[in-house]
């Protein structure tokens, strides 16, 4: 627990940006969302996107149509730079919160790069904290990397088989495998995923 403590501040994440360190940031939304939610017709669904850093995503949606779309980071610094890029987007959606503390429910979240910023041995409450955040006919969607990468520093990857073992107990999945259609730097490294909540 002590080598990844600082990998769960404000701080730490703060810096990253304030450094402009983020070379997970793609600049635009990821192809595999995107082509999943323009299927999607429901545009008053209500939607999270935990971690969500410059939140390429959350600014597509917008300019969809999506109106009940929110975005959370423990960082400061991205919140405050996409209120100023996107000032038609509700400030109230804009949440400077650790998703842990979460307590709305959403109908869908994305899992955009979340996931490996978090220290492995958070994955357990990870998935508990999903599931609770989520009303029964909710799912998750979105990419975890299908590969080791670090294992010292973010980001933390894994493999299909560790995140089956994690989801399976809380989740039913629906759809884990390779994504297609990854920008290039992560053709073959990523999973697209979709997971239904079990029910009690």
């Amino acid at each position: 627990m002590k080598a990844f403590r600082n990998y769960t501040t404000s701080n730490y994440w703060q810096d990253r940006y304030e450094q402009g360190d983020i070379p997970w940031d793609l600049g635009k939304i990821s192809p595999p969302i995107k082509n999943y939610m323009d299927q999607v017709d429901d545009k008053e669904l209500c939607i999270l996107i935990p971690g969500a850093g410059h939140a390429y995503e959350a600014a597509y949606l917008h300019q969809q149509g999506f109106t009940n779309v929110y975005v959370a980071d423990i960082a400061a610094a991205p919140l405050a730079a996409f209120k100023k890029s996107h000032p038609t987007f509700p400030a109230a959606h804009l949440l400077h919160q650790d998703f842990f503390t979460l307590d709305i429910q959403f109908d869908l979240i994305i899992e955009q790069t979340f996931f490996c910023a978090l220290p492995p041995n958070l994955r357990p409450a990870y998935v508990v904290k999903m599931k609770q955040l989520l009303r029964s006919s909710g799912a998750i969607i979105g990419l975890l990397f299908d590969a080791p990468l670090y294992e010292d520093h973010p980001p933390f990857g894994g493999s299909s088989n560790e995140y089956k073992a994690l989801f399976s107990p809380h989740f039913t999945i629906q759809k884990m495998q390779r994504a297609q259609d990854s920008v290039p730097a992560r053709l073959g490294r990523e999973l697209f995923i979709e997971l239904i909540p079990k029910k009690l």
